[in-house]
């Protein structure tokens, strides 16, 4: 057995430090290209260096950003001036994640719309090599779909607990902090309540098989959804109402050894994002463990509208406006609307990267 448990939980805790979060860069090829079009910008690697270069060498980010998650191409890529995107991030005072799964496949014997994460076979071997090449934490995303038959199923939350359970503890055992991640997508009409519901079910399961599989719990990271109404819901909580309800769901089913909550966007506007955590950061909650944020869209929707494929400087400042919104929110000190953001939906159905 690997004794590495110290370096685990100094990572977490650099992590999960006061006042930051993490920024996600880790679309896949197919989903930055998407992005790209949107600014009518092509999917080349030539593009997605200059872009993600972009965003890596906007100064004093480190201030706001604690790490930054990757997709497998930019681990190993080069910036534009010949050093290396990690040596970039490292300087900055970031530290470099990567993303491990390998997407979403059909759960056989489940609905329809329910998925299971491929990526176990040969994770070892993979990580191993992560690590070599710079990273020091990774992220696993499992998705859950609430509907009016019957999703998430028992088989499905077993299944995709028990994937993280197993991906956590490989990457442990290769000194990658895992971020577990189990998504609960805002597709559909229910109620918040349906959401806690359903989320304190899939967390209970989600700890009971890291326990099961001796996942060092300080030594990780949990990214889960905010507790809201279903996107279609004709009457969605506030955010008031989501910021307490996501809070009471921590307290009950998150153990108080893991070091940092750091919620992902999951298609809220970039304001909103910043509001809700910033709710939740304003109110007691139990435990010392950090609420903070793992943004992809949410950070980057304004930058890339700005940046435009060539505009640098006016990237990186939109950049800056929302990590720094995000970092006042994560210390219950954001006043809306104090940054600029973009109020455009990023809420995409079935979301996919």
């Amino acid at each position: 057995m690997i004794d590495n448990k110290d370096e685990l939980r100094e990572t977490a805790n650099r992590l999960a430090v006061s006042g930051k979060g993490l920024l996600a860069v880790d679309e896949s090829t197919p989903t930055i290209g998407k992005r790209l079009a949107g600014i009518n910008i092509e999917n080349t690697e030539e593009n997605r260096q200059a872009y993600r270069g972009m965003l890596f060498t906007a100064e004093g980010l480190g201030e706001f950003i604690s790490g930054t998650i990757l997709f497998e191409e930019t681990l190993y890529q080069n910036h534009l001036d010949g050093e290396s995107m990690v040596s970039k991030i490292k300087k900055l005072g970031i530290i470099p994640g990567i993303k491990v799964d390998k997407g979403l496949s059909p759960l056989a014997g489940a609905h329809e719309v329910e998925t299971w994460c491929k990526g176990l076979e040969g994770l070892a071997e993979r990580t191993a090599e992560y690590y070599k090449q710079g990273a020091r934490f990774a992220k696993w995303r499992a998705v859950l779909q609430i509907t009016a038959d019957g999703c998430p199923t028992d088989l499905a939350i077993r299944e995709n607990a028990w994937g993280l359970a197993r991906y956590a503890k490989i990457c442990q055992e290769s000194g990658l902090v895992p971020i577990i991640e189990p998504e609960i997508l805002m597709d559909g009409n229910h109620t918040i309540e349906k959401t806690a519901k359903v989320q304190e079910k899939v967390l209970v399961e989600v700890y009971k098989a890291c326990s099961e599989n001796n996942v060092f719990l300080e030594g990780t990271l949990l990214k889960p959804s905010m507790t809201v109404s279903g996107a279609d819901n004709k009457n969605k909580a506030d955010s008031e109402e989501v910021a307490k309800m996501t809070v009471r769901t921590m307290n009950r089913c998150v153990p108080a050894a893991v070091p940092g909550i750091m919620f992902l966007s999951g298609g809220l506007t970039e304001e909103d994002a910043s509001v809700y955590l910033n709710t939740m950061n304003s109110i007691e909650h139990k435990s010392s463990t950090s609420l903070t944020f793992s943004y992809g869209r949410a950070l980057q929707q304004s930058c890339l509208q700005a940046w435009k494929g060539g505009d640098i400087k006016a990237g990186q400042k939109a950049l800056m406006a929302r990590c720094q919104a995000n970092s006042e929110a994560s210390k219950g000190d954001y006043v809306s609307g104090s940054q600029p953001s973009s109020q455009d939906t990023l809420f995409e159905a079935g979301y996919k990267y």
